[in-house]
């Protein structure tokens, strides 16, 4: 794929034609998207490694592909635990069908959690979902999922389903949680979605969705899928390992 001469001045006429929403009011809005700086790695055909910098719109199309797993978070490879931020591409990633896939693409972001408009971290405490789920204390992304059902779920006949973190958050053991500081978090690619182990819990690795770029205005399509070398298409990601849980309404967290 071609990459923008200026990623920034791209990213700035993205955020201009943001058709993306479909919704004339939004485009008439003063309080146009902020620019956001991705960081990627990934693993090139001859074995090599690529690292990159992008700017793009801080939708949340973009955010969700950088934003999973804390700094510090341990996912289970063939050589053992690793920390998130020192995995390197062509790391086998150890993968809940029993088998391994090498870790094709690794995203980074940088947010700061209280800032106005920004999105939820779910903190996990220790065994919070069972024990050693997790192994010790975990924070989740926004864009985390787990391969499991939360309490309000249950019994809805679903199946096994990825559920987004912030839908097991209770108020006591795990809580919606905003670090004064910006918190580096992470997303990985494989080359197909599976469920990996992360701290001891469940989690997906990173697919956009198979109607992601449906809404999408081209500018905004052409950004996106500037961020993934090894696809120039959604259908490039392949199917779902699992089917996501959409979105319910609920009772919200007790406030300690």
């Amino acid at each position: 794929m071609t990459i923008p001469q200026s990623l920034h001045r791209a990213a700035a006429n993205a955020v201009e034609a943001t058709a993306i929403l479909q919704d004339p009011a939004a485009l008439r809005s003063a309080n146009k998207p902020q620019l956001r700086r991705y960081e990627v790695s990934c693993l090139l055909p001859g074995g090599g490694i690529s690292e990159t910098r992008h700017i793009a719109p801080a939708l949340p199309l973009f955010d969700d592909a950088f934003s999973a797993f804390s700094r510090g978070s341990l996912v289970e490879t063939a050589q053992g635990p690793i920390a998130v931020e020192d995995l390197l591409p062509g790391d086998e990633i150890l993968t809940r069908d029993g088998g391994s896939q090498p870790l094709l693409w690794i995203g980074r972001t940088s947010v700061l959690p209280g800032r106005s408009g920004s999105r939820t971290l779910t903190s996990f405490m220790a065994d919070s979902l069972g024990l050693q789920k997790p192994s010790a204390s975990l924070v989740a992304g926004p864009a985390a999922r787990l391969l499991r059902t939360p309490p309000h779920r249950q019994g809805a006949g679903d199946g096994q389903l990825l559920t987004l973190a912030s839908e097991f958050q209770d108020g006591m053991s795990i809580f919606e949680t905003a670090p004064p500081a910006p918190v580096d978090l992470y997303h990985l690619c494989l080359p197909r979605h599976a469920v990996i182990t992360v701290g001891g819990l469940a989690f997906e690795t990173y697919h956009p969705g198979p109607d992601a770029l449906k809404l999408a205005s081209y500018a905004i399509k052409t950004l996106f899928l500037n961020l993934f070398a090894h696809t120039d298409s959604i259908q490039g990601f392949g199917p779902l390992a699992h089917p996501r849980a959409g979105s319910v309404s609920r009772p919200g967290p007790a406030i300690l």
